[in-house]
């Protein structure tokens, strides 16, 4: 058994004092003035927002490679895997907020934080760029200033601050354009629990459950709105965490199989295998 011996991937917390608040908003002038700015591959247990006005430099995203630009936004939700460079330079800011900030507890504004979390890049226009550096510009002065109840503006600003972001990207691109409202709620709603749960729960009926869904409503909706079933979607999150857990870690094929909750080792590398036409040794191998 090597479980005390395991690698996980590192993992950034909002927890020093430094981030008291479980909220941060940072000028990115400062951080790249005479350096690049390098992050190497980990994953946070908060929301990490970047906005890029100009500059350039990669952000890999759950191994989805993206060129950074200006009026870029990149939006990484709890548990993704990421990897930054931005040139010296860059300017715009970042922001970083945890659940126990920011959670509304209004559906509408509960719908608009998944729908725009959905989506990990988006390119806006010079016009709808300055529009939300706007709201940033007051967000960073109530953080700074700290006047009487300054969280709660915040928290008013931030939910406006998603409302300008999903209406400058309407669709996800995870989701077809044809699901319904109530689809596409459902759909965000299994993204969040298949990042929480997918080390434990891998059958259909498990998130159903968990959606007041019968599995056949459930794939009705991943069939209409993803062409696929839900049992490949789920398998897709299984292999996203495998990659996670292989490429970020140094982890043995059997530790790896044992975080992702397969007793058998032998089980777990054909199951990849067949999902991806590699074993994981040839995986890490390839694209480490």
């Amino acid at each position: 058994m090597y479980i005390h011996r395991m690698n996980t991937i590192p993992v950034r917390q909002l927890r020093d004092s430094f981030f008291e608040e479980r909220f941060s908003l940072r000028s990115i002038e400062p951080l790249v003035a005479e350096r690049a700015l390098i992050h190497d591959l980990h994953r946070h247990d908060f929301y990490f927002i970047l906005f890029v006005e100009k500059g350039k430099g990669e952000h890999e995203i759950d191994f989805i490679h993206y060129e950074v630009g200006e009026f870029s936004v990149f939006f990484l939700r709890p548990g993704q895997v990421h990897q930054l460079k931005l040139a010296q330079g860059a300017s715009g800011f970042m922001l970083q907020f945890t659940s126990q900030f920011y959670s509304p507890k209004d559906i509408p504004a509960i719908q608009v934080l998944r729908k725009v979390s959905t989506k990990n890049h988006c390119r806006l226009s010079s016009e709808e760029f300055a529009h939300i550096m706007t709201l940033l510009q007051l967000i960073f002065t109530e953080f700074s200033r700290k006047q009487d109840r300054y969280k709660d503006v915040i928290r008013a600003y931030l939910a406006i601050l998603f409302i300008e972001l999903a209406r400058q990207s309407p669709h996800s691109e995870k989701t077809g354009h044809k699901a319904s409202p109530f689809a596409q709620e459902r759909l965000e709603e299994l993204q969040d629990m298949l990042e929480k749960n997918i080390h434990t729960k891998k059958q259909v009926s498990d998130y159903a459950e968990m959606l007041a869904m019968t599995p056949y409503q459930l794939n009705s909706i991943t069939k209409t709105s993803l062409h696929k079933t839900c049992s490949e979607v789920i398998n897709e999150h299984i292999i996203l965490e495998a990659k996670r857990l292989l490429l970020a870690t140094a982890n043995r094929i059997n530790q790896v199989a044992d975080l992702l909750g397969y007793d058998d080792p032998s089980y777990f590398i054909r199951f990849f295998k067949k999902q991806t036409g590699y074993t994981p040794d040839a995986f890490r191998q390839n694209f480490k």
